[in-house]
């Protein structure tokens, strides 16, 4: 299994993992847990569950760099050449909705999924699309908005071994590497895997204890800052833990679910190779395992879609040759087609909503170099499960992909409607470290069709 890598048009290596420094001093390397507080948002109870909701949880599959729309879900096989491209459309399981040719597995199981083909930005860069997708508001130089996520993650306040929100391999999107829970405190931060679950010896960055460290010297050293919260807490005053992100990395080392939930050498040979032996295929097969394990949101971050020449090898071959098509849309599609049938099989698919989207399309005429550019008028995204009923299109791009040409549908639109589905009121208000309350979604309107 080899581990995907690829540069994005902005220079941006993404085959590189970054890992922050670790807490040496206690002999702990759960950074990304223990990560210093930016300021504390006003305590919530999460909204109770709005209209139909039934999805507990949500896996987000995100295509970095910028989908496609035209080789993917919203072909033009009647456009002209330099429109259509070199990819050629099937039909589905259900009547009336075509795909791209390299989607087969999902052709057969699209009675699980509806397609949205009228999701329209104005914003074409990829960080300031990625920050509108993920967030569902424009972004903004006064205030840094959190993801989806990290809002799900604030929200919730049942008791779970493993972190809330959870990033495999990495939550390296939109070219900038953004922090993901913006305002809201750091403990909502995505928790990056940091290894590649490819590899043989993938193996969670950090989740170790260091040579000569033992669970018993980590316990006193945990009592021991107890024992300081203590001492510096005024007489009459109830003790409070000066590190509730140190505490939280403290109990992940120690939890056995969490060492089951990432060890993918629990899974069958044959379960693995349904998934597809690539990054993105055994980073889904751990996404299902962290949501079983109780994990509410997991975002899958699969790179390389910034295809601005070679768009046919890259999209469909892999590579020059291949005998196989290994390129990015095969492996989406035994990803996504084996997410799905495991979630049916485990009667977790009505509670468990699956998204899959990137930041932007591409351009409806394909460039001098075989590829297409970026493209926010007019683009797709793919959801299932979580009560979301299947089989369904919802809106539609002109004849040549450039523009809606019904039911026009903003990123806020889209983030309204999935923090629905997950029981949030999207009128929830949040607060900024000074108190300032925002909207978990100020102007996004509810897309109806997908509530079922």
């Amino acid at each position: 299994m080899k581990h995907d890598s690829y540069y994005r048009c902005d220079g941006v290596a993404r085959g590189e993992f970054v890992r922050v420094g670790a807490l040496s001093a206690l002999g702990l390397g759960l950074s990304h847990l223990a990560l210093p507080r930016v300021g504390v948002a006003a305590p919530l109870v999460a909204a109770p569950h709005v209209g139909k909701a039934t999805a507990k949880r949500c896996i987000l599959i995100w295509l970095d760099g910028g989908p496609s729309h035209l080789e993917t879900f919203d072909l033009k096989p009647d456009a002209p050449a330099e429109v259509r491209g070199p990819l050629q459309p099937i039909q589905t399981r259900v009547p009336g909705i075509a795909i791209c040719e390299s989607l087969p597995k999902l052709a057969e199981r699209m009675d699980r999924a509806a397609i949205v083909r009228s999701v329209t930005s104005p914003l074409g860069e990829h960080n300031l699309g990625t920050n509108y997708l993920l967030t569902g508001y424009p972004p903004t130089p006064a205030l840094e908005y959190p993801s989806l996520g990290s809002v799900v993650a604030h929200l919730d306040r049942q008791p779970r071994q493993l972190p809330r929100h959870i990033a495999v391999p990495n939550f390296g999107v939109g070219g900038n590497r953004p922090s993901g829970n913006g305002y809201l405190p750091g403990e909502t931060r995505p928790f990056e895997v940091g290894g590649d679950p490819a590899q043989p010896n993938f193996r969670v960055a950090d989740l170790d204890l260091y040579p000569g460290i033992s669970a018993e010297r980590i316990d006193r050293r945990r009592e021991y800052l107890a024992a300081l919260d203590r001492l510096t807490t005024p007489a009459g005053e109830q003790v409070q833990e000066s590190d509730p992100p140190l505490g939280r990395a403290f109990e992940l080392l120690a939890s056995r679910q969490a060492r089951e939930a990432f060890d993918l050498t629990r899974e069958s040979e044959e379960t693995r190779a349904r998934y597809g032996p690539r990054t993105i295929g055994q980073s889904t097969l751990l996404a299902r395992r962290l949501i079983e394990a109780d994990v509410p949101f997991v975002t899958v971050n699969f790179p390389g879609w910034d295809t601005h020449q070679n768009l046919y090898t890259r999209l469909k071959e892999g590579f020059t040759g291949a005998k196989v098509p290994v390129g990015l849309v095969p492996s989406l599609d035994l990803a996504l087609s084996a997410l799905l049938d495991d979630l049916v099989d485990r009667r977790l698919l009505d509670e468990t909503l699956v998204v899959v989207m990137g930041e932007f399309g591409r351009t409806p005429k394909l460039n001098t170099q075989g590829g297409r550019d970026h493209w926010p008028r007019v683009f797709s995204v793919l959801l299932a499960g979580g009560g979301v009923p299947g089989g369904q299109v919802i809106g539609s791009s002109d004849a040549t992909g450039e523009s809606p040409k019904d039911r026009p549908i903003t990123p806020a639109d889209l983030a309204a409607t999935i923090y629905t589905l997950l029981g949030i009121d999207p009128q929830t208000l949040l607060h900024t470290a000074d108190g300032r309350p925002v909207h978990v979604s100020r102007d996004g309107k509810v897309v109806r069709e997908l509530l079922g």
